[in-house]
């Protein structure tokens, strides 16, 4: 069983999952740009199960998701790296790509949310592409 880790900038909160997360996304919501202070967001869906903080304690953000349900963003209080977010209604955390120990095992499965995109924005080549989420996840 495959492990990765992932740590903020300052190295106060770590964390890790086991097995390949669901899904890896480019998110172009306006909560996730933002968030980042970019177009978008890398998130990679791991069951909350099988996702856990090894070091430290972030603290958290709550906003109201798309779904109507909780989403509940955890970042370092101490650099402000944001590290996860928990989507209560799909039961798993989007993990940021970016702060993985290793950041380029991953690459996107889908870019989601592109009608909210800034003009500027550019999507990776081959790479299926949806206005808000596939008609499968939209209930």
């Amino acid at each position: 069983m495959k492990k990765y880790e992932g740590k903020c900038s300052c190295g106060n909160i770590e964390y890790c999952f086991e097995d390949e997360p669901i899904n890896s996304a480019f998110c172009y919501c306006h909560e996730c740009q933002t968030h980042t202070g970019s177009d978008k967001w890398f998130g990679l869906w791991v069951p909350v199960e099988k996702f856990s903080f090894t070091k430290g304690a972030p603290a958290t953000f709550t906003r109201l998701g798309d779904s109507g349900k909780d989403m509940y963003h955890k970042f370092c209080k101490d650099c402000g790296t944001t590290l996860c977010a928990e989507v209560t209604v799909g039961g798993f955390y989007s993990v940021a790509a970016t702060t993985l120990i290793e950041s380029n095992s991953f690459t996107p499965n889908m870019v989601i949310y592109t009608k909210s995109a800034p003009k500027w924005a550019v999507f990776p080549e081959g790479v299926p592409k949806f206005d808000v989420l596939p008609p499968e996840m939209s209930g």
